[in-house]
This record gives C-alpha cells, structure tokens and sequence, in this order.
C-alpha cells in the first residue's frame, strides 16, 4: 500500500509542477519526510490523508488507487505533447515565412542581375 501511496504522491506532484520540498512545507514536514513517503518507505502519508486529498483535489479513494499516477501520468504526458505539438506548428509556420522572404529575396536578385548584363 505503502508504494502504491507513494507513486501516487509523486505523479500528483509532478502534475502540479511542485518539488518535494514545496509539498513537505505544505503537510509541515521535512522534505527528506516526504521523499521517504514517495518512495513508500514510510507510512507517515495516513496521518496527513485529509490534508493531501485537499491539497491535490482528490478523493481519499483516488489516493490509495493503484494506477492514480498513471492516468495523471499520462495526462502529464498528453498536455506536454500538445504543448510540443503547438510549438512545432508555430516553428513551421515561422520557417515558412522566411522559406518565402527567401524565394522573394532570389527574386530580386534575380532582377537586379539582369540589370547588370
């Protein structure tokens, strides 16, 4: 339960975009408290049950659930890849603006060397 608990804690604070110590400070705990309760090594995590359901929205039931951090996980994972894919298609469209000021730049060249002969 232990390990269950603490992968949990940890993809909800990566969610969250919190350290550890952020979190630690928030239960009023030691940062090295929190990680050995990430880690599942300790089960201090049921004495501050109600406080991290507030703190990460949750349900107590959502916390002690096998697989919670995998769909926050994935979650994380899927925000991440549309943010990647909006940067991508803001950097094409960028590279093909100066694809054409390039193509307009040849042009002019192009004329200018006529001019010459």
């Amino acid at each position: 339960m232990n390990k269950i608990v603490g992968d949990n804690l940890k993809m909800l604070r990566k969610s969250k975009n919190m350290s550890q110590e952020e979190v630690a400070d928030c239960l009023k705990i030691s940062q090295s408290a929190y990680a050995r309760m990430e880690r599942g090594e300790s089960t201090s995590w049921t004495i501050h049950f109600n406080k991290i359901c507030q703190m990460f929205d949750i349900t107590p039931e959502e916390l002690v659930r096998r697989g919670v951090g995998d769909s926050v996980y994935e979650n994380l994972i899927s925000t991440e890849l549309q943010t990647e894919s909006e940067a991508l298609h803001f950097y094409r469209k960028i590279i093909r603006q100066y694809e054409l000021q390039i193509e307009d730049l040849k042009m002019i060249i192009s004329e200018l060397n006529k001019g010459k002969n």
